[in-house]
């Protein structure tokens, strides 16, 4: 593995991004590099069709940025750390394919804001009460969540819940975080990686047609950013996109002849 600091693998259409630095998988310049150029690759292969982000081992997926080199950084590289990771989630959120990160052990600080900029978060049920946590906690270090939280927080849970519970440091369980609705599904402790393996398969062809899935993902990313008017535009766009896919002709043509689809996510 040398110094890879993000492993990458596909298999079944799904390519998987491993962040690898124990023992609790904190990025740096150097993971945040390795991150842009595997979002870029999943991106640009057509045989890819979900990204799965997830963390080394079963104790971290993310703690965040790596705290020792933030204090000892000269000031100029820390905005320029904090905005290449910016630009490295936006890369990831505006990637027109399903990404899901698959929290298989503690995501805060930077690591949940990682996790914020997928489009779904699979979570490890804890092996004991609210063992596995889930937060923002950077108040306790005189600072913000710097790499997107205070944006994508509020517009998961609302405004006044992500005030409370950046201001307050506050770490959830999973299980809380899922009461939010920050976390879609739960999984057992056992059998983790074999059900973040069937979820990814829900999105994938033949079963789905991923070019429809990754264009309702840009609709809703970047429409809600819009106008309500603007938004409907850029929906008719992408559907008339979609009207031209080998996708939209199979599942028509299939809905028709009263048989199931085999979409190819072209």
């Amino acid at each position: 593995m040398g110094d890879d600091k993000v492993g990458y693998s596909v298999e079944n259409g799904v390519a998987t991004l491993t962040l690898r630095d124990p023992p609790a998988n904190t990025y740096s310049y150097e993971m945040m590099q390795q991150l842009d150029a595997a979002i870029l690759r999943a991106r640009m292969d057509d045989d890819v069709h979900v990204l799965v982000v997830r963390g080394d081992g079963d104790k971290f997926f993310c703690a965040g940025a790596d705290i020792r080199m933030l204090a000892t950084a000269r000031p100029s590289f820390k905005y320029n750390f904090c905005l290449h990771a910016n630009e490295t989630l936006c890369r990831l959120e505006q990637t027109p394919k399903l990404v899901i990160a698959a929290i298989n052990g503690h995501c805060v600080g930077g690591g949940l804001e990682v996790a914020m900029a997928c489009d779904l978060r699979i979570a490890r049920k804890g092996k004991g009460p609210g063992q596995l946590k889930v937060g923002l906690p950077e108040v306790s270090l005189g600072v913000l969540p710097g790499t997107g939280g205070t944006q994508r927080l509020a517009r998961l849970v609302g405004r006044a819940k992500a005030i409370e519970l950046m201001a307050l440091g506050a770490n959830l369980s999973v299980e809380e975080a899922h009461a939010l609705g920050l976390v879609n599904a739960l999984v057992d402790d056992t059998g983790f990686d074999a059900a973040v393996a069937d979820y990814a398969k829900k999105f994938v062809p033949p079963a789905k047609a991923a070019k429809a899935v990754g264009a309702i993902k840009r609709a809703v990313v970047s429409g809600l950013e819009m106008d309500f008017h603007s938004g409907l535009a850029l929906e008719r766009e992408l559907q008339q996109q979609l009207f031209l896919s080998d996708d939209a002709k199979e599942g028509i043509g299939a809905y028709v002849d009263k048989r199931p689809p085999a979409f190819k996510g072209k």
